[in-house]
């Protein structure tokens, strides 16, 4: 993938305040997705790290937790969402009531085509909401 200017600069920030390194970051939804190693060390104690970098970036900023688990790794991605995941190989089942459903699904399937992307770069599977 290639990085423009501006997403370089972030990620640079990111690394000089969290002192973590960066696996990968997204936008998405305007806010400034951070793929990294140490979801605990990044965020800081309190959450110091990500309010320091959202006042610094004038974005709202999330970090996810890379893990080689398909389940934890999404349950890190759609948090707040409580749902069930099911795993069936090449595709991953989404279980919840309607409104977490219609959040991770988003408007015109957007939210669901986004983890979709991250899923098949990093796992190569699918998500599917049921």
């Amino acid at each position: 993938m290639i990085y423009s200017n501006d997403t370089i600069q972030q990620i640079n920030l990111f690394e000089k305040v969290t002192r973590c390194k960066v696996k990968d970051m997204h936008i998405h939804n305007e806010i400034l997705i951070f793929i990294v190693d140490d979801g605990a060390k990044a965020i800081g104690k309190s959450g110091k790290n990500v309010k320091r970098l959202s006042n610094l970036m004038k974005k709202k900023i999330k970090i996810v937790e890379f893990t080689d688990n398909k389940v934890s790794f999404i349950n890190s991605l759609i948090y707040p969402l409580n749902v069930e995941i099911e795993d069936k190989g090449k595709i991953l089942e989404v279980k919840g009531d309607t409104k977490t459903k219609a959040l991770l699904i988003g408007r015109d399937g957007k939210n669901l085509k986004f983890y979709n992307t991250l899923l098949k770069k990093y796992f190569n599977i699918e998500m599917k909401v049921v």
